[in-house]
C-alpha cells in the first residue's frame, strides 16, 4: 500500500488538469462559439461572459443544446465551407453536456481568456459613417408594410465599403430589410409626393436598378461581416441609399427608426473585384394545401460572359419553408457541387453565408436552387387556417424561394448591362 501512494500523489494532478472547467475549456467554447449574440447589447436574451451566468442559465443552455437548437447554426456539413461558422461540433456538444452533468466546475480564474472587446449593437465595432432614416416611422397596423426611406450619402466620390451592418429600430415589426442605391434622385421623387416619412413600394423600390443596384440587406438571425479581401461594394458619388422595410405588425402598434452603419474599405485593401448580388429565383409556383413536402426548383445557367466567382449566399424561404439547397452542375466538366443545404429551415436565424473560398462559375455551370415546403397543419408555424394554397408573393404569409448569391464576374463590363425591370 506504502509503494501505491507515492504513485496515486503523482496521479492526482494529471486527474485535475484533466477534468474539464468552465475557467479553461467552456469559456473558450462560449465565447467562439455562443457570445457572438450572448453578449451585452446584442439580440440574445442574455449575456453568456461569466461562470455565474452558465450555472444561472444552466438549464436552459442544456436543453437547447442537447435538442440542438442552439447555436443555431443552419448550414450542413459537407455542403460548402463557410467563414465564421458558429456551430459546435459534436466534440465540443458533449463536452459542454459532460460538464455540466459532472457539477460544472469553475476551475481557476486564472485560466480565464482575455475577455472578448465590447462593440454593442455594431458587430463589427464601430462604423466608419452611421445613416439611419431621417425620422420615427409609425407603422401602421396592417399585416404587412412595405415602406422605402431615402437617406442622401452626400459623398463626393465613389467609395469602396467591405461591410455595411444594418441596425433594426424596432426588430419585433421588421420582416426584413434591403438596401437598394439610387444615382437618379427617382427615389427622392416618390418621397416627395407621400405625405407620411417614406414611400409605400410594395413589390420592390419603384426606380430603376442595375444589376448592381442592391447593397445589402438583414434577416432574423443574421450576423454581419466583411467581402472578402480584394473585393468591395460601390456606392456611387452622390447616391442615396434606398432603405426598403418589409414590416409585419400584425395588429399592434409600432414604431420604428432603423439605422445603417458603413465600413470603408481602406487603402490597405486594394479592391479590385465588385461584388453584386444576383437573385437566384423562382416566382412562379403554388403550394398546395395540405401538401407537407412541396418542391420548387430555379436554375440559372453561366453563359459565355459571366465567369465570375461567388463569396456570398443568402438562403431565403417564409414561414412555409422546410429545406433549401444550392447546387452547381456542370454536364461537360461532371462537376456537382453542393454549395449550401440547410434542412431544417428557421426564419428566425437567417444568414448572409460567406464561402471560405470562392466559387468559381465555369462556362456551362448550371445553378439550382431547390426549395421544399410544408403546407401542411404537422407545420406548427402554418400561419394560415383553414389552409390554403399558397404562392410566391412579398406578404409573410406568402412564399418565396430564393438565394440572393454575392458574385464577381471575371468581366466587370457585364454588370453595367443586366438591369432588372422597376417594380413598385
Amino acid at each position: 500500500m506504502k509503494a501505491i501512494l507515492p504513485v496515486l500523489m503523482l496521479l492526482a494532478p494529471l486527474a485535475a488538469r484533466a477534468q474539464v472547467t468552465f475557467s479553461r475549456e467552456i469559456s473558450r467554447v462560449f465565447q467562439a462559439k455562443c457570445q457572438i449574440c450572448h453578449r451585452e447589447g446584442d439580440v440574445a436574451p442574455f449575456a453568456l461572459d461569466s461562470f455565474d451566468a452558465a450555472k444561472q442559465w444552466g438549464d436552459d443552455i442544456q436543453r437547447v443544446i442537447e435538442k440542438r437548437i442552439m447555436p443555431p447554426w443552419k448550414p450542413i456539413e459537407g455542403h460548402g465551407s463557410f467563414k465564421d461558422n458558429f456551430g459546435l461540433t459534436d466534440d465540443e456538444r458533449r463536452m459542454i453536456l459532460d460538464w455540466f452533468k459532472n457539477g460544472a466546475p469553475e476551475g481557476d480564474r486564472a485560466d480565464l481568456p482575455e475577455p472578448t472587446a465590447k462593440t454593442g449593437e455594431w458587430q463589427l465595432g464601430d462604423p466608419d459613417v452611421v445613416l439611419q432614416m431621417p425620422e420615427l416611422y409609425n407603422v401602421p397596423r396592417r399585416k404587412d408594410v412595405y415602406r422605402c426611406f431615402v437617406v442622401p450619402t452626400g459623398f463626393d466620390t465613389d467609395t469602396w465599403l467591405n461591410a455595411v451592418q444594418i441596425v433594426p429600430g424596432n426588430r419585433q415589426v421588421v420582416h426584413h430589410v434591403i438596401l437598394f442605391v439610387d444615382t437618379k434622385g427617382e427615389a427622392a421623387k416618390l418621397d416627395a409626393k407621400d405625405e407620411e416619412p417614406g414611400y409605400d413600394c410594395y413589390g420592390g423600390p419603384g426606380i430603376p436598378l442595375n444589376i448592381d443596384g442592391m447593397l445589402g440587406g438583414w434577416v432574423p438571425g443574421m450576423r454581419a461581416s466583411r467581402t472578402p479581401e480584394g473585393v468591395g461594394l460601390r456606392l456611387p458619388k452622390g447616391a442615396s441609399i434606398v432603405i426598403q422595410m418589409h414590416y409585419f405588425p400584425a395588429g399592434k402598434q409600432h414604431a420604428d427608426q432603423t439605422k445603417i452603419g458603413l465600413y470603408f474599405a481602406k487603402e490597405s485593401d486594394k479592391i479590385s473585384r465588385r461584388m453584386v448580388f444576383v437573385p437566384l429565383v423562382n416566382d412562379r409556383f403554388k403550394i398546395p394545401a395540405g401538401n407537407e413536402d412541396y418542391e420548387v426548383n430555379a436554375t440559372i445557367p453561366i453563359l459565355p460572359g459571366l465567369q465570375g466567382q461567388i463569396h456570398m449566399i443568402v438562403p431565403h424561404m417564409h414561414l412555409l419553408g422546410k429545406r433549401i439547397q444550392v447546387t452547381r452542375t456542370n454536364s461537360f466538366t461532371r462537376a456537382n457541387d453542393s454549395l449550401i443545404l440547410i434542412d431544417d429551415w428557421d426564419f428566425n436565424w437567417q444568414g448572409f453565408y460567406n464561402t471560405t473560398e470562392a466559387v468559381k462559375l465555369n462556362i456551362f455551370d448550371q445553378l439550382k436552387v431547390s426549395c421544399r415546403f410544408d403546407n401542411s397543419e404537422k407545420n406548427p408555424r402554418n400561419p394560415s387556417n383553414p389552409l390554403k394554397v399558397v404562392g410566391w408573393g412579398e406578404g409573410t404569409e406568402d412564399e418565396m424561394c430564393l438565394a440572393f448569391l454575392g458574385v464577381t464576374f471575371d468581366n466587370e463590363d457585364i454588370i453595367n448591362s443586366i438591369r432588372f425591370s422597376k417594380k413598385k
